[in-house]
């Protein structure tokens, strides 16, 4: 018997290495999430593939989080994933605020280090239901867009809040709409695996999985 498993072995040894290579990648180099959810809608729709850079921050021991080099930290703008304890899952969001900030929610708007950002109403994207409106929102200097309920959620105020070291705060771009770190707090630092900025492909849950072209290589 173990003289099969030696021969399978060795026969297969090619297929094998090219596995164990793109394990590794997978875990250490690149990766692609699905998004179940509408979290961070209008950027990342449901059913969207996004390519996440596990090495924008860090160069990791494999299959760990371990890192054994650090390349740079998590800036405002930035769309982070990272395995989240309190969550007890992956989550994908946004980077708000990083150590040292101050912010704050006052009806859905944000102030972050007692500066007012600036909100410029937007036209509906192809996937935004009637009873939502979309703004462009000016993260000090970074624009992108978010998704806002005429009626806010308890979820529109807090703050405000100071960010600790090696913490940063994140929010989903659909606030109201969005378990985020108004509800898990702080993300740690160590949780953060990778940044994306890229929708690999995406299939319409709506439309018997169809993929959507309008969405294929798409950058956020």
């Amino acid at each position: 018997m173990f003289k099969r498993i030696r021969t399978l072995l060795r026969d297969n040894r090619s297929i094998l290495l090219f596995i164990s290579l793109m394990l590794v990648f997978r875990s250490a180099v690149a990766d692609w999430n699905t998004v179940p959810t509408g979290s961070m809608l209008p950027t990342i729709v449901e059913g969207d593939r996004i390519l996440v850079n596990k090495m924008a921050y860090d160069i990791r021991v494999p299959f760990t989080h371990m890192p054994l080099v650090k390349l740079a930290d998590p800036t405002r703008g930035d769309i982070i994933v990272f395995d989240s304890k309190k969550a007890d899952k992956k989550l994908i969001k946004r980077v708000i605020a990083v150590p040292g900030d101050t912010v704050m929610m006052r009806d859905n708007r944000l102030y972050l280090n007692d500066k007012p950002l600036a909100y410029t109403q937007q036209t509906f994207s192809a996937y935004a239901p009637a009873n939502v409106t979309e703004w462009q929102e000016d993260l000090l200097g970074i624009a992108h867009s978010i998704r806002l309920n005429p009626q806010p959620s308890q979820l529109a105020n807090f703050g405000p809040v100071t960010v600790p070291k090696n913490q940063y705060l994140a929010l989903g771009d659909n606030r109201d709409n969005s378990a985020d770190s108004r509800v898990i707090g702080f993300v740690p630092r160590e949780e953060i695996v990778g940044r994306s900025s890229s929708v690999v492909f995406s299939l319409d849950y709506n439309d018997y999985y169809l993929p959507r072209p309008d969405r294929m290589m798409r950058a956020f």
